[in-house]
């Protein structure tokens, strides 16, 4: 599939997806007290930061994908049953690894591993940025939800963090 129709059929479906979370699940399945002063502790907040998030990597993914020429074709590895499918069983393996690993590592050191595994399965083209993610992102969030929103992670039995 050319990347350019990749993109906006991605993007398209990200818009519609983030339309339908904004517009008619979050409004009808999560109720929220009108009393709660601090916005990032109702329980709107994260559904819909996360629906928004999720309406601007659609409206990117559109925008990249019009500004690609249309006769450019993907170097796609779809054709290529055998690596998909051991993608595939490895993705399951991580998600069972991390199953198993989250009570005893905490989510923090959990996820670390589990997106720097994610991101070498299926083969990121930047390893360096994936892996700097993989350990900022986790420990940013720690530190936001643990530090300044006061809710409680769970830490592992053999490395807790302050």
């Amino acid at each position: 599939m050319p990347e350019r129709r990749l993109h906006l059929q991605l993007g398209i479906g990200a818009v519609l997806v983030a339309a339908l979370l904004l517009f008619w699940a979050i409004p009808t399945w999560v109720s929220s007290p009108s009393n709660v002063r601090n916005i990032v502790l109702s329980p709107l907040f994260w559904p819909n930061t996360l629906a928004a998030l999720t309406a601007l990597i659609g409206l990117s993914l559109i925008a990249t994908a019009l500004r690609l020429p249309r006769a450019e074709k993907a170097a796609s590895d779809v054709h290529d049953r055998p690596q998909a499918v051991a993608r595939l069983v490895g993705a399951a393996v991580v998600m069972v690894v991390t199953f198993w690993a989250l009570p005893r590592l905490g989510l923090v050191w959990t996820a670390m591993l589990a997106f720097a595994a994610l991101a070498f399965l299926v083969k990121t083209r930047h390893p360096g940025w994936a892996l700097g993610s993989a350990v900022l992102v986790p420990l940013l969030l720690y530190l936001f939800f643990a530090k300044v929103a006061g809710v409680a992670i769970p830490q592992g039995e053999f490395i807790r963090l302050p």
